[in-house]
């Protein structure tokens, strides 16, 4: 991302005013509707202070989650598995798996070389609700998922993020060769494609941070915005989506800052505009839909009727929480939060929903032609919610506290460490990958 680049920040931001409802079995909505328990609920909800109304309604929250999420079901110890709700628990060691400079991480990832000092973030494991398991990240299986097959990720700087954790997670155990990288001091992680021999297997990833095609901004940071074609895929990825057997799709953040539109080459409207530009202003949800579809449509047509799987990755929140992003005190937590210790699952409901809304639409349209699509969604939401101690922070460049604490520096609070939290999407990622269709 450019250095101009602002990630979204929960603390600055309005909830969403869609509204979302609670969907109970009907022997819960009876139970519910029970005259004696109504007006009991009722004063609870109008009378008592919102510590017992955490207390009390906690529960039935979890219970909700934990059966009618709307997510991929992973066989797990004999029964399906919700990964998307669960809690971070101590697990000294778990996470310590490579060194990311001896896989050639990004510098600013790469926190141990860069002197953070704090190495507790990579102490703790993903345990989803109810005990379902989550196995460790295991890279024979992996490349054994995806024995022969061509794997790409497409996106912005997160989808990066996890690829680049895939890619030390694989290479700490398996020979491989890197193909290519684009030159230059900018875009070297910006394109690239491993291999692993052993297996057959490619590893790329694509810079797209809006999916579809876009000038401006995400490929030059002197330019101020940036102009997105969302009826246009994006021209790299689209140009090799043929050779593709197994695709993530994750975008977002660029999409919620804004951008100007285009249509069959026209400005349709914009979303945060710059004040000169008189247009439509159309938010960021229907561009992000339109983002998606097309890229979904482009990759389902390129199928050609070999199998394919395509995931869509839920949006990563940042947690500047409220700070400037070149303040040096952000994201400086050492520990996970507690589910619930922190009210931020607003701040990427709306975003998720979108994920899920255009996961179900790309099955009907693909059910409806006999495609062999497979559409899968990875909700890393909630874990990634839960782990402001795992961003590089100030750590994103060497010892930065070298000369003592600046009064102003740059804290990336939106990244994750590598290794750190965002192994973890691998994990599922792969849970995901051994799932039978």
């Amino acid at each position: 991302m450019g250095s101009a680049y602002q990630p979204l920040d929960p603390y600055n931001q309005k909830p969403s005013s869609k509204k979302y409802g609670c969907f109970l079995s009907k022997p819960v909505c009876a139970w519910l509707a029970c005259g004696f328990l109504f007006l009991a609920l009722l004063h609870l909800l109008c009378c008592s202070p919102d510590g017992t109304q955490q207390a009390l309604f906690s529960p039935l929250r979890q219970y909700i989650n934990n059966t009618y999420s709307f997510v991929s079901s992973v066989p797990g110890g004999g029964r399906s598995c919700n990964y998307s709700v669960g809690n971070w628990v101590w697990a000294p060691g778990h996470a310590r798996r490579y060194n990311a400079t001896e896989c050639n991480a990004k510098e600013s990832h790469d926190c141990i070389r860069n002197g953070r000092p704090d190495t507790r973030y990579l102490d703790w494991r993903w345990q989803p609700a109810g005990g379902c398991p989550l196995p460790a990240f295991d890279a024979g299986a992996f490349l054994s998922a995806v024995h022969g097959k061509h794997v790409a990720f497409i996106g912005d700087s997160m989808a990066r993020n996890q690829a680049q954790s895939l890619i030390c997670l694989l290479t700490a155990a398996f020979p491989y060769r890197l193909l290519y990288r684009d030159v230059g001091e900018v875009r070297k992680y910006n394109f690239w494609r491993y291999v692993f021999p052993t297996h057959d297997v490619k590893v790329s990833y694509y810079w797209n941070p809006f999916l579809v095609k876009a000038t401006g901004k995400s490929v030059d940071d002197t330019i101020r915005e940036n102009h997105v074609h969302l009826d246009t895929p994006g021209d790299r990825w689209a140009a090799d989506a043929d050779t593709f057997d197994v695709v993530v799709l994750a975008a977002a953040h660029w999409l919620l800052n804004g951008a100007i539109y285009y249509n069959n080459s026209e400005v349709i409207g914009a979303h945060n505009p710059p004040p000169e530009l008189n247009t439509t202003g159309l938010g960021y949800a229907w561009p992000l839909h339109m983002a998606y579809r097309t890229s979904v449509e482009r990759l389902r047509s390129s199928a050609a009727g070999r199998p394919r799987t395509l995931v869509l990755a839920t949006f990563s929140m940042s947690h500047f929480e409220g700070k400037p992003t070149d303040d040096p005190t952000a994201c400086t937590r050492t520990e996970p939060y507690k589910d619930g210790e922190k009210d931020n699952e607003w701040v990427f409901r709306e975003v998720r929903d979108i994920v899920y809304d255009e996961a179900e639409a790309a099955r009907a349209r693909s059910g409806e032609d006999n495609s062999s699509l497979r559409i899968e969604v990875l909700d890393v939401s909630k874990l990634a919610s839960l782990r402001p101690d795992g961003h590089p922070g100030l750590y994103m460049r060497p010892n930065p506290l070298a000369n003592g604490m600046p009064e102003k520096m740059y804290s990336d609070c939106l990244h994750f460490c590598l290794p750190g939290p965002v192994d973890t999407f691998n994990e599922i990622l792969l849970q995901i990958l051994r799932k039978k269709r």
